[in-house]
């Protein structure tokens, strides 16, 4: 959620513009990606409708579209979600954000099986199941025979910065910490590379005065639609 009493010095990773901004780095979202995953990605795409802070009316989130450039032509949603309000719904969030990334296929009548592997992830700063965990991932299996995988190849992952389940490594840990403390003094301390190298793409953000004036008329905007 990006609240409108910040200035942009005072923004942290969590918040939806500057979450934005960031994400629209292609090298980053590819790390960031691989991070998640544990998987190399060896390029990403970002489609220029997506390189936008725009938040719909009632929304507190912003999603980012990526594509790798593999053989299988994997799409990811990659979504900040700090409204806890939204727990109940973020499963049913989830479904709408892996068939928003089918419709375009399913639009153009092309066959099932053009449907690309998806990955629809949510980065949430609270314990969205509560249990304790930093990380839950979900593929659809047979409830009777639970080592059975579909196979339709959707994914939905979930990321919790208020874990407390040892499941991550050091590097995931200060990534999931850097997101509610973009701090100088944090990032300074860390060990994580990736940290580090999202910290300097933060700094060029908040030094840019283009991205200051953006982010003032950004917050004017949400402030004006609150009001309605």
């Amino acid at each position: 959620m990006t609240n409108t009493t910040k200035t942009i010095q005072e923004l942290n990773l969590s918040d939806g513009f500057l979450f934005a901004k960031v994400m629209d780095d292609k090298e980053i979202c590819r790390k960031v990606l691989g991070k998640i995953l544990g998987i190399p990605i060896q390029k990403v795409s970002i489609p220029d409708d997506q390189r936008t802070a725009d938040i719909p009316h009632g929304s507190q989130g912003i999603q980012r579209y990526a594509y790798s450039s593999d053989d299988k032509d994997t799409v990811y949603n990659i979504k900040m979600e700090c409204l806890n309000q939204h727990k109940a719904m973020l499963p049913q969030m989830a479904r709408y954000y892996e068939e928003s990334m089918d419709s375009g296929i399913i639009s153009a009548g092309l066959d099932c099986g053009k449907l690309k592997k998806s990955y629809v992830i949510f980065i949430c700063s609270f314990d969205p199941f509560t249990e304790g965990r930093h990380i839950y991932t979900f593929e659809n299996r047979c409830r009777e025979y639970p080592s059975l995988s579909l196979g339709d190849e959707a994914t939905k992952i979930f990321l919790n910065t208020k874990g407390t389940v040892n499941d991550v490594d050091q590097e995931m840990l200060d990534f999931l910490t850097y997101m509610e403390n973009t701090a100088d003094a944090f990032a300074a301390q860390a060990t994580s590379p990736l940290v580090r190298e999202i910290h300097k793409r933060v700094t060029e953000i908040k030094q840019n005065e283009d991205m200051a004036d953006e982010y003032a008329d950004f917050a004017m905007s949400l402030c004006e639609r609150s009001m309605k």
